[in-house]
Formats: C-alpha cells, structure tokens, sequence
C-alpha cells in the first residue's frame, strides 16, 4: 500500500495543476469576453453630446469602412470596428449615399445611418435664375445682373468666345462678323440653378448643354430636314427666333414659319418688325417709317433673305415650327387687334390689305 501512495500523489498533484490551468484560463476568457463587451457595449454608445456641428465629406464610391474612419476621425463614433461590425450586423451600409453630411455629436449610430442611408446631405448655397423664352442676350445679361452674383459685362465678354466651350450645337457657328451677339439664339431659355460661387462661364455652358438636350429631343428625322431645307442649324435656329418674337398663339407658329420659308422661296424681303426692334436700344410699341430704314444686315425690310443670326433664344416649340412649318401659300400676315394677339393670314397682298383692314376695325374680315 506504501508504494500505491507513491504512486497515485503525483498523479493527483499533476490533475489538480491541469484543472487550475484550465479554470484559470476559462477565467481568462471569460474576463477577456466581458472586456470585449463592455467595451462593445460602450462603443456603440454616442459620443459626448455637442452642439458644434461637424461636416464629413463622403466621396462617390466611398466604402463602409472607409466612411466608419471618416466618423471616427471627426469625433462622432468611438470605435470604426464597431461600428463596422455593427453595420454588418444590421445589413446596413451597402446604400450609403454621397455627399456632404452635417452631424452632431451624441446623435446615435442608428441616427448616423439613417441619415446616410437617406442621403441627407447639406444644402449647398445656391442661386437660380429663369431665362425667358424670347429673351435676347443683352435682356439675358440684364437678368443675371439683377438677380445673380455674376456681372452683364463679364457675361457679355464670355459669349463672345465661343470657342473655349464644347456643345454639338456650336459646331456649326459661323464666324461672321456682321452677327450682333457670337451666341445669340443659343443660350436656351429655362430655369438655372448654380451652386454659389459659379461663374459666368457656368452659366453659358449649362445654357449650351440645355440646347444640346433639347435638341436630342427632336424627332429622329431633324438632322435629315435641314438637309432638304439645305439650311444650317444656325439658320434655323434664326427662323425659329424670328417666330418666337413674333408668336404668342401657339398654334400659330407653324404658320408664320410656313410665311418665311414661302418669302424664302420667292427671294421676298421678311419685313419682320421683331428684327427693328432687335436693334434698338428700348422696343417700340409702334415702329415709324424712319426706323424701317436703318442700315443693318438685320433688317428684313431692306435685305432679302435671313439675317446673320438669332434675334433671340427660340423655344423648342419655335425650333420644332422652323423645322416643321406647315403647309400653306401664306405669304403675309397681320396682328389682330382684338386683344387675342393672333395674326390674320393671307395668300395675296390684296387679301392682306382686307385683313390690314380688318383688323383695324378689330373684326376678322
């Protein structure tokens, strides 16, 4: 029996070495895993709250990661690894938009995420201004002075270079020195907005890109009508000015476009009032004899055919005439003098002096 003690002590001693060891390190463990999640525990917790505002900028294509960094960096989250794994816990993260967030401290990870999932970006300074259809460069020049940041004189210098802009519908620009405005007709009339600290050039080029779209907009034979008119989009784009000036009734302006081309046609002079006002200084309610005479490749009493260019920014409506008048042996018209800012039209010119006549007494013949 002696040396059955001898034996079996160490073995005991040996199994008692090997529980402690095993306890101690389950004790380890479990220390280590109520350290970790306290400290998850805490890390998922908001920040100290603060009133101070904290902007972070999240470029396109940035990752959950990434974006959980940024948070760490400005002091809105105090573990990315958490917040991290948070996000993978909740399947949240892969819809994060871009842009410019404004978050406070103290504002929880679910209230992070919620706002970054929505897109709930800053409202950038802006300033907007609309364009109406008909206005001239100078008129559009006034406009931006009066209601934007950027300056009539700058803009009226900047269009005067079109070559360090890059549209589709300036490829054809003529060099001519007789038009009055280089891009006159080809800034489209729309409502523009721009962040604050744009320029002028901004505002030309968003006006040349407009065209660009609503030229894209047009059916698809557009480009094959100008070839059978065997006109310019210049050109056209001057008709379709002359019949914006001289349009309100919007049925009408296939009818007056179908008045110029037969003129055209017959190598007659426009005689289109909106191309004297165009050179005068203020409209006229009522042009004189005298301002029929000026001297300039722009009035369509004394020069046959069209004029070097736009009068005005047309709308696609006006476009759409120009390209596709009607079908008519219209040869003049007349405003009515009803109130309805309509036009009487006629064949002949003894059919136009009844209508002239007519609409003097305000009737329609």
């Amino acid at each position: 029996m002696e040396e059955d003690e001898v034996i079996t002590k160490p073995k005991r001693s040996k199994l008692r070495i090997m529980w402690l060891t095993i306890s101690l390190v389950l004790l380890v463990l479990i220390g280590a895993g109520v350290g970790t999640a306290l400290y998850a525990a805490n890390a998922l917790q908001p920040v100290a709250a603060s009133d101070q505002e904290v902007r972070i900028n999240v470029p396109l294509g940035t990752g959950a990661v990434q974006i959980a960094n940024l948070l760490k960096e400005q002091g809105l989250i105090k573990s990315p690894f958490i917040f991290a794994a948070y996000l993978k816990w909740k399947n949240q993260g892969s819809h994060f938009q871009a842009g410019e967030y404004a978050m406070k401290p103290g504002m929880t990870l679910d209230q992070m995420i919620e706002q970054l999932n929505n897109g709930q970006t800053v409202k950038k300074e802006v300033f907007r201004v609309t364009i109406p259809e008909g206005f001239t460069v100078r008129q559009i020049a006034e406009k931006l002075s009066a209601e934007t940041p950027l300056k009539a004189d700058v803009f009226l210098q900047v269009i005067e270079k079109p070559e360090q802009f890059q549209a589709a519908a300036l490829e054809g620009l003529p060099n001519d020195k007789a038009i009055k405005y280089r891009l006159e007709g080809y800034l489209f009339p729309e409502t523009y907005e721009f962040k604050k600290g744009s320029n002028e050039q901004d505002f030309v080029l968003r006006s040349l890109q407009e065209l660009d779209k609503k030229l894209a907009t047009l059916p698809s034979d557009w480009k094959i009508k100008l070839q059978e008119k065997k006109l310019t989009l210049h050109q056209v784009l001057t008709i379709a000015s002359l019949i914006e000036r001289e349009v309100v009734v919007e049925e009408e302006r296939p009818l007056v476009a179908s008045v110029i081309y037969n003129r055209l046609n017959q190598n007659m002079p426009l005689q289109i009032d909106a191309t004297i006002q165009y050179l005068l200084d203020k409209p006229k309610e009522r042009l004189f004899e005298k301002d029929l005479q000026v001297d300039s490749p722009y009035n369509t009493y004394k020069n046959p055919g069209l004029p070097p260019g736009p009068i005005a920014s047309p709308s696609l409506a006006s476009i759409k005439a120009a390209l596709y008048p009607a079908e008519t042996k219209f040869m003049f018209y007349v405003t009515k003098k009803d109130g309805s800012q309509g036009h009487l039209f006629a064949e002949t010119f003894e059919e136009h002096k009844k209508n002239i006549a007519a609409s003097k007494k305000g009737t329609n013949g």
